[in-house]
């Protein structure tokens, strides 16, 4: 890459590869520095965040020396802010020490479109709005429009809005085929809305803005899937069927027996409630002591060997948190292993009816006891051979830490610090790319130490902001990123105020589920409210379907996968990475490639036989179901009944024969 700083009369311009980037003068500066007061409260991972902003001040006067540039309000006063060239990176130093908030506007095309901004939920192509980053609940619904946003907010101030993310990452990709990185932890906000610039805020002077630039999409992907850290090759276990969740205590064995009798794939029974569990409003939760609960489960760890002997492995649940009416809570407390408050005491947070402590992953030995005691010995150990790693965004901004680094710099830290401990278990007992972990959460680098991840929790419905589609847009956006492996609860998670699943939602979302790397059902948090895979002939027979179709596809999956942990390429890819040519895939976020050769267009409406598609300009196209020829350049229109989503293959793909083999199942 070639970076070039060059002066011009008003200023200077910077350039990468020929793309101009930044461009100052004294009546346009580009970089400003000021103070902010700012104000971050949680309630249950949720967080009300505001800012009085004190100062805002142009740094107009540039002078450059060399590969530095010294910055200042005006000629003849104190410079504020230093940056100098460093590789791919520009390096920030402020010589002011009462600046705390920073913005950067990075020259833009009108015709330009950018991505990625972490795992985002509502909208793929981010141009045109603003988006906090800021690790937290997503909030249900996410639709300030929508009956069931107004009453989570009403009721527990719960409702969301389209930028909340449990996995923020201050990097985007450009159409401009560039990428740009903010090295920082602070809260920051990405504004996409001016048509001349990208404008970029930090509730701090970052440590350095890093820059990419490739001839090709693909390999801009790589480059960012080297920069920050790829995922081993899915477990070969994985490729067998579905991980059926269930959480229904010894009765769940019983019920995959018959899910098995049923004709469905299964390579995995996964059960939150190993550990138990306690009745809230919400619905049933799970008890947060991690270890096996012997009541609920008697003999658990001799049905997992008689699984394992079956070949269905066996997974779990874990989060860093500890209830304080658990065994677990008074080991660590002895220990000093939690974060405190600001009087020094264990900080305990409201998860709804109960209280928890936070491990304090800042903390050395914490860190290690709970990756070798809790993970290592009460879990890897014990049998289970996978866990959903659960939160990671909880962590307040105003407690205290082990490090003794400021909370409000470590919250969108605390997932990656998360995945780390859950890493070093993992690979502890020599199982890297055996056991699966899956998270929600996400910062900057978790993609070195979680192997997969999963879109949290999705209202059970067909909404615009919370259902099925923004799945999609959840796995493009995070897999631009160097998350290579995505996939999501089956019928969605959240049910409240009278919404639930239908059977229609279920088997769509189990269509969708079966062209990604992983199937997986949640039983949601009211399971006795909602319908479950065994609970309608119908359903049960579509989902067994749709895992025959998923084993089927194996063959193609593992060189994906494969292909993943070499070069970082996602399994689930936006249209344009492999059709860069054609702008019109450029905003595409309800259909996906599944590797080059697959297109998949879920149905992610209610009551919807007929799928529109549009097809990528440059090649042929044949429908899966059909047979029938399609060449791409244009939007089409096919039918798309239950059990048929609308999905293409290349004409010219190596796995033809595979995928025609679809239509036999």
């Amino acid at each position: 890459m070639d970076m070039r700083l060059e002066t011009t009369q008003a200023g200077f311009t910077l350039s990468l590869d020929g793309r101009l980037l930044l461009r100052h003068s004294a009546a346009a500066p580009c970089f400003f520095v000021g103070r902010g007061n700012d104000s971050i409260e949680m309630h249950r991972g949720r967080f009300e965040i505001e800012d009085r902003l004190v100062e805002r001040c142009p740094l107009a006067h540039a002078e450059i020396d060399g590969e530095r540039i010294v910055l200042a309000v005006m000629k003849g006063q104190p410079p504020r802010l230093v940056i100098r060239l460093e590789g791919n990176a520009l390096v920030l130093q402020t010589v002011d020490s009462t600046v705390n908030r920073f913005w950067i506007r990075v020259a833009a095309d009108q015709d330009e479109h950018v991505w990625g901004g972490g795992e985002q939920f509502s909208y793929f192509d981010l141009r045109g709005r603003r988006f906090p980053l800021w690790s937290s609940e997503p909030g249900v619904g996410r639709d300030k429009t929508t009956e069931i946003t107004f009453k989570a907010d009403v009721t527990d101030k719960a409702g969301g809005d389209y930028y909340h993310t449990y996995y923020p990452q201050p990097t985007y990709l450009s159409s401009a085929r560039y990428a740009l990185h903010v090295a920082t932890s602070a809260f920051s906000a990405f504004d996409f809305r001016d048509r001349s610039f990208h404008e970029i805020e930090v509730w701090a002077v970052p440590e350095r803005i890093e820059l990419f630039a490739a001839p090709s999409f693909i390999e801009l992907v790589e480059m960012l899937s080297g920069r920050f850290g790829r995922q081993p090759p899915l477990p070969e276990w994985v490729y067998n069927g579905a991980i059926i969740g269930l959480k229904d205590g010894t009765n769940s064995f019983k019920r995959l027996v018959k899910m098995r009798e049923a004709g469905v794939k299964v390579t995995g029974l996964w059960c939150e409630d190993w550990v138990g569990i306690r009745p809230t409003a919400f619905g049933a939760r799970l008890f947060w002591n991690w270890q096996a609960n012997e009541t609920r489960y008697p003999g658990l760890r001799q049905r997992i060997a008689e699984l394992n002997s079956e070949g269905i492995r066996f997974l779990g649940y874990v989060n860093p948190h500890l209830c304080d009416d658990g065994a677990l809570f008074k080991e660590a407390e002895a220990a000093d292993y939690f974060v405190r408050d600001a009087s020094g005491r264990t900080a305990l947070i409201d998860f709804g009816e109960f209280h928890c402590g936070i491990v304090d992953f800042t903390n050395p030995d914490a860190a290690a006891w709970f990756s070798e005691e809790i993970i290592g010995v009460r879990m890897l150990d014990y049998g289970l051979s996978g866990w959903m790693a659960d939160f990671g965004e909880y962590l307040p901004a105003d407690v205290r830490l082990a490090n003794g680094m400021d909370a409000k710099l470590m919250h969108n830290q605390w997932p990656t610090l998360w995945a780390e401990v859950n890493a070093k278990a993992v690979a502890s007992r020599g199982k890297t790319g055996e056991g699966l972990f899956f998270m929600r959460a996400g910062f900057t680098g978790v993609q070195k130490y979680c192997p997969l991840l999963w879109a949290g929790d999705q209202s059970v419905d067909f909404s615009r902001h919370d259902g099925l589609v923004t799945v999609m847009c959840a796995a493009l956006s995070s897999g631009l990123l160097g998350n290579a492996f995505h996939h999501s609860d089956i019928g969605g998670y959240t049910s409240l105020f009278g919404n639930v699943r239908t059977p229609e939602l279920i088997m769509r979302w189990a269509e969708m589920a079966a062209f990604s790397p992983v199937m997986r059902s949640h039983e949601g948090n009211r399971p006795r409210d909602n319908l479950q895979l065994d609970g309608d002939a119908v359903v049960l027979q579509h989902f067994a379907r749709m895992t025959e179709i998923y084993v089927h596809l194996a063959p193609y999956l593992k060189t994906l996968s494969l292909e993943a942990a070499q070069r970082g390429l996602p399994v689930q890819r936006p249209l344009f990475l492999h059709h860069e040519a054609d702008r019109r895939t450029y905003t595409i976020q309800d259909s996906y490639l599944y590797g080059p050769d697959l297109l998949v267009a879920p149905i992610w409406q209610a009551s919807q036989e007929q799928r529109t598609v549009y097809l990528p300009a440059g090649t042929s196209w044949v429908h899966v179901w059909t047979g029938q020829s399609f060449s791409g350049g244009d939007k089409i229109t096919v039918d798309a009944p239950l059990g048929q989503p609308a999905v293409f293959h290349r004409a010219d793909s190596a796995f033809g024969s595979l995928f025609r083999g679809l239509r036999e199942i």
